[in-house]
């Protein structure tokens, strides 16, 4: 990877000729890692179940996977809408086939399908969670991304060098916490150990597989809970402490990009990683210049200690 602007964005386009995937790229972190991805010179497809013409059950019509593509194109990058609900995988298939046809090769498979917040119960026992909303939980965060790997895996390791990425909730140090709900503690752990267990089989062909955690999230759907916009999404931190510490997707966007461009990323196989400890390794930054780590943060709370949060951002 080149060096760093004053921003933090990595210079260059490392990527370019590089193929990328990335499943669930309709808003939050999985439509900044494309476009990053895309900054960085690979041809990036991008799937998801909302379109223009089209709404998932999320219910958020203001993000699209057509709007996704087309800042991967403004950023320097192709990008490629594919409407796709990874949960079939006849759609699946017919997503890596048409990757197959364009362009005979696919380098980076980032699965980050989710869209399942709106079925959270906190504070809420196993046995009075609706058995639906939380089998629907494990649908969305574990069996999506099980179907993904299976069908596009064979393209990937087509050539050595592959990677895959598992965007989750959390670090499997900070996971082995309870996670409030047991579906949910399920759905995000899940990719965990999928990253672990796919690193051990892909470095037998040459490839790489990590799971990463952005920190605390100002996707477009939290922004909206909190009643703020990226402009003043400070005047929510009275309301939760840690969103003192909180980052944009651009972050793990800009992590994950760096770490796609390391010639020595294998060194990070089947490991958990945060967008926090990818901007110290890779010297990048959020939009701000920033460069948040709520998850250490956290951890030294939980420790006992008295951190400063102006020393974690």
């Amino acid at each position: 990877m080149t060096t760093d602007t004053p921003t933090g964005t990595p210079t260059g386009t490392p990527l370019t000729g590089k193929v990328a995937l990335v499943a669930g790229a309709t808003r939050g972190a999985g439509r900044a890692i494309a476009v990053q991805l895309g900054a960085a010179g690979a041809a990036v497809y991008v799937t998801g179940r909302t379109t223009r013409e089209h709404v998932s059950e999320v219910g958020r019509a203001t993000e699209t996977i057509e709007e996704t593509a087309e800042l991967v194109t403004a950023a320097g990058g192709e990008g490629i809408a594919v409407p796709a609900d990874h949960l079939e995988p006849e759609q699946v298939r017919a997503v890596v086939e048409r990757i197959d046809r364009d362009h005979g090769r696919l380098d980076i498979l980032v699965n980050d399908v989710w869209g399942g917040n709106h079925l959270l119960d906190f504070d809420t026992r196993m046995w009075d969670v609706e058995l639906s909303r939380g089998l629907r939980m494990i649908e969305l965060g574990v069996k999506s991304h099980i179907i993904t790997s299976s069908i596009a895996l064979p393209l990937l390791v087509r050539r050595p060098g592959g990677l895959v990425v598992e965007v989750t909730d959390g670090t499997a140090e900070t996971n082995k916490s309870f996670r409030e709900n047991f579906y949910y503690d399920l759905a995000k752990n899940g990719p965990i150990r999928m990253a672990f267990i796919l690193g051990e089989e892909l470095k037998s062909v040459g490839g790489t597989a990590v799971s990463v955690t952005p920190g605390f999230l100002r996707s477009e759907e939290m922004l909206d809970i909190f009643g703020v916009t990226e402009e003043t999404w400070r005047e929510a931190v009275d309301k939760q402490a840690h969103w003192a510490l909180s980052e944009s997707p651009v972050y793990v966007g800009r992590g994950v990009a760096a770490l796609a461009a390391d010639p020595e990323r294998a060194r990070w196989n089947g490991q958990s990683l945060s967008s926090g400890q990818l901007a110290k390794v890779y010297g990048v930054t959020d939009a701000d210049g920033s460069r948040p780590d709520v998850w250490t943060y956290m951890a030294e709370e939980a420790a006992g200690a008295d951190p400063a949060m102006a020393d974690y951002r």
